[in-house]
């Protein structure tokens, strides 16, 4: 059982796993990034309170936080279909991916942004910094070593959702665990994926710390 076949179909499923999470972490930094800084930004008690804009987004991220994400799955298809093409495969799976992935991220950009010292705010305020410096030189830089972390915790959660989606054909190694390990009562098929999935997700952490502990100016 255990042939060339197979070992390829399994290293094919990690690649496909792997393509999945990473640009849906990419792409959902794309859309959670800004929408956290704006989080932070715009609450009552951030340098530019915005009060609709804040419940805005603050509502939009609760609701597809909210949403369990093979519901989510399903929901977006119309949408995955027009984005790529195809509902089904990496490729289909990527899209709702990144939805779901955008407010996670938002709120843990939030959180890492309101960790900053209040005190070193007021200073770049104090000496005339705009906005965007205060933003980029000040709430970015003092919190990157926890945004790094939250990097690694999203990745993790990203590929969680990634083997999710082999439920309903969306590749990688969650789709081989349900054909093979399910369908099939192959259990030897599924317990080899769960652990590549175990071993990936321990990897990325490490490599996620290791950078946040050398990013980290109190180690310094």
């Amino acid at each position: 059982m255990w042939d060339k076949e197979m070992i390829t179909m399994l290293v094919d499923g990690t690649v496909d796993t792997l393509y999945m999470t990473l640009i849906s972490t990419l792409f959902g930094y794309v859309l959670g990034l800004p929408m956290g800084i704006l989080l932070a930004v715009t609450d009552k008690e951030g340098i530019r309170p915005n009060g609709l804009l804040y419940k805005i987004l603050d509502f939009i991220a609760n609701l597809i936080r909210s949403i369990p994400f093979l519901i989510l799955l399903i929901l977006v298809i119309p949408l995955t279909k027009l984005i790529v093409g195809q509902s089904y495969g990496p490729n289909g799976t990527v899209v709702p991916l990144v939805i779901a992935a955008a407010p996670f991220i938002g709120r843990m950009v939030e959180s890492s942004l309101k960790e900053v010292d209040q005190g070193v705010i007021e200073a770049a305020i104090s000496m005339g910094a705009g906005t965007g410096e205060i933003i980029w030189k000040v709430l970015l830089a003092e919190a990157r070593t926890s945004l790094l972390v939250g990097v690694t915790i999203a990745i993790g959660t990203i590929l969680g959702y990634s083997a999710m989606a082999g439920v309903v054909g969306g590749g990688g190694l969650g789709d081989i665990a349900i054909r093979y390990g399910y369908y099939r009562y192959q259990t030897d098929v599924m317990l080899v994926t769960i652990v590549i999935l175990v071993l990936l997700v321990q990897i990325m952490q490490g490599l996620g710390m290791l950078l946040s502990k050398k990013m980290d100016k109190r180690r310094v």
